[in-house]
């Protein structure tokens, strides 16, 4: 027995888990200190009463027999793909039923989806960048270059057809820099995707961010798309699912090389390692894009997003540069008096009890900014905020 060497090449210790054991540290130290955290990207509004009710019916269909489920289709039930396929139509894009696939979450796909792919090709990915696009691949010992994202180009990289990549990872509206590609850009990835034959791994998680009509909420708004590009979006942003675990994964059937269907392997994949998203789940996710539930749905979004407005003005007041705080979010901003990311951090823990979470954890080029989080609630996001500028105006 040998185990997985290529272990030996990711971070002993995940981004995010060390940062909530800095923070746990600091309150076990100082309990009478209250501790603000604007870090992890996770949710705090209940899920919306449309989709508690949806999974409350989904609780007394198990209950009967004439509705019990047991097994669900490996695609996903008909009803959840088809509201899926309505909200892309929504959006302007069209879709076949059977390149809809419904999944525990973005994350997990995101992953799962390199079993389709030769651990011999090239991986691209931005630097700074979401650590699962990364560790994923080193974990198989597939090459990865990186893309260049610096305050320079706003985080947002073009493609350079002096590289040579076989898979491409974009994240727009970006985690962790908050920055969001025009549709015009993404034309230009495009485009070098298919002339590279290359894939792009299209992650949407925060598309329902998006307000300017220049950005786009899927990669296939793009002509060409749907022969390089497959998307992943998840409910955990859109209708906090978080905790719930639900996402969907497009895969076009046009996206095909040397006889093989990106398409149909996924199906065989998912076929042989998944069992499918709960019946009773999937009930609740269905309720995200009825009328009441987007509703109900936007005016989460729209808290988030005064969120992040809050902490954007702040950062104006303070003269501090970033990305994100629109179509976003999430804040990225650059360490006032070129503090280090991990010193910034420890100066907004010890001097203000605010968390947040170091750009060098995304990266090498993430070195010197610092990412805050608006899914957070209003109070603390307020008082954060004037916790951040007690700090900083002295």
């Amino acid at each position: 027995m040998q185990f997985n060497s290529n272990f030996n090449d990711i971070a002993e210790n995940y981004l995010f888990a060390e940062v909530a054991k800095r923070a746990a540290e600091y309150s076990k130290n100082h309990p009478d200190k209250k501790v603000l955290k604007l870090g992890i990207g996770d949710v705090t509004l209940p899920l919306v009463p449309e989709v508690i009710n949806a999974l409350h019916a989904g609780v007394e269909d198990m209950s009967k027999a004439e509705t019990f489920k047991g097994y669900g289709p490996y695609e996903g039930y008909g009803f959840l793909r088809e509201s899926i396929l309505d909200y892309y139509k929504s959006c302007g894009v069209e879709l076949a039923l059977d390149e809809i696939f419904v999944s525990d979450g973005a994350k997990s796909d995101l992953g799962n989806i390199l079993d389709i792919f030769s651990k011999d090709n090239t991986v691209l990915v931005p630097d700074p960048v979401y650590p699962v696009y990364v560790d994923t691949n080193l974990m198989a010992g597939r090459k990865i270059i990186f893309a260049n994202a610096n305050g320079a180009n706003g985080f947002l990289p073009m493609p350079d057809y002096k590289v040579n990549a076989d898979i491409i990872y974009i994240c727009s509206p970006n985690n962790p820099t908050g920055a969001a590609y025009t549709k015009a850009q993404l034309k230009e990835w495009v485009e070098y995707a298919n002339k590279k034959n290359a894939v792009i791994l299209y992650d949407a998680a925060y598309e329902c961010f998006i307000e300017d009509e220049n950005l786009a909420r899927s990669v296939y708004q793009i002509e060409g798309a749907k022969t390089c590009a497959i998307e992943f979006c998840s409910f955990s942003k859109i209708a906090g699912f978080t905790g719930t675990r639900c996402g969907y994964t497009i895969v076009p059937k046009t996206l095909e090389k040397d006889g093989f269907s990106a398409n149909k392997m996924w199906l065989r994949r998912q076929a042989t390692k998944f069992n499918g998203v709960p019946y009773i789940v999937q009930k609740g996710a269905a309720a995200v894009f009825t009328e009441q539930g987007r509703k109900e749905i936007n005016q989460n979004i729209a808290y988030y997003k005064n969120n992040a407005k809050i902490i954007a003005e702040c950062m104006d007041e303070l003269g501090i540069w970033y990305t994100g705080g629109k179509n976003s979010p999430y804040i990225w901003l650059k360490c006032p008096n070129n503090m280090k990311s991990w010193e910034f951090f420890d100066f907004l823990l010890n001097n203000a009890q605010v968390v947040g979470t170091p750009g060098a954890g995304f990266g090498s080029n993430g070195e010197g900014y610092f990412r805050l989080t608006a899914f957070g609630s209003e109070a603390v996001t307020r008082e954060a905020v004037a916790r951040i500028k007690s700090v900083l105006k002295k």
